[in-house]
């Protein structure tokens, strides 16, 4: 089971287009969705929050400390936090679980459970570097959205495709999301 974070980070279309791709492999997820987010949904996207939520397996609400989601007993295999604000990104470097998506990153880092990061910020900060170190230096995998442009890319899409296909990677997940290197 993985679990999906949507931060108030520019990319919400990354973490959707996660939680599609894992509908489509079947493999179980659980969803949380900041209240940032949910206004850069309606900004960025012309997805409904309901619409986000029915396609994950289960939802969390972001600001529900009781949440079974945040404890180390939940058992889930992995974190994706896709996009990744850097106030999300701040707090979770720096030990502050005060939200449902910080508690779980923070349950998901002590558990050594893979947890992959999409930040999703430029220019960076130093201090933006040094919150991601400290993350890097936890077991967390630091995945910027980039894409790469060593494969056609015809779309908005194909690069979309191309990040998602790379979280999946982070998590031993097999896909055909993006052409590779050959």
């Amino acid at each position: 089971m993985i679990v999906v974070a949507i931060t108030g980070a520019s990319g919400v279309i990354y973490g959707i287009r996660l939680l599609e791709v894992l509908k489509e492999l079947k493999i179980e997820n659980s969803l949380v969705i900041s209240d940032a987010a949910k206004t850069v949904i309606e900004s960025e996207t012309d997805y409904a929050i309901e619409e986000i939520i029915k396609i994950s397996d289960s939802y969390y609400e972001f600001n529900d400390l009781t949440a079974s989601i945040n404890s180390g007993s939940f058992k889930a295999d992995a974190l994706a936090i896709v996009p990744c604000s850097m106030k999300t990104l701040s707090s979770i470097a720096n030990g502050y679980g005060d939200n449902t998506i910080t508690r779980v990153a923070d349950v998901s880092l002590k558990e050594r459970r893979p947890t992959v990061i999409v930040p999703r910020e430029t220019p960076l900060r130093t201090i933006h570097l040094k919150n991601m170190l400290t993350l890097s230096q936890e077991g967390a995998i630091i995945l910027p959205a980039m894409p790469g442009f060593y494969s056609t890319h015809d779309s908005v899409d194909d690069q979309i495709n191309f990040i998602v296909g790379k979280i999946l990677d982070a998590l031993k997940i097999e896909n055909n999301l993006f052409k590779r290197w050959e």
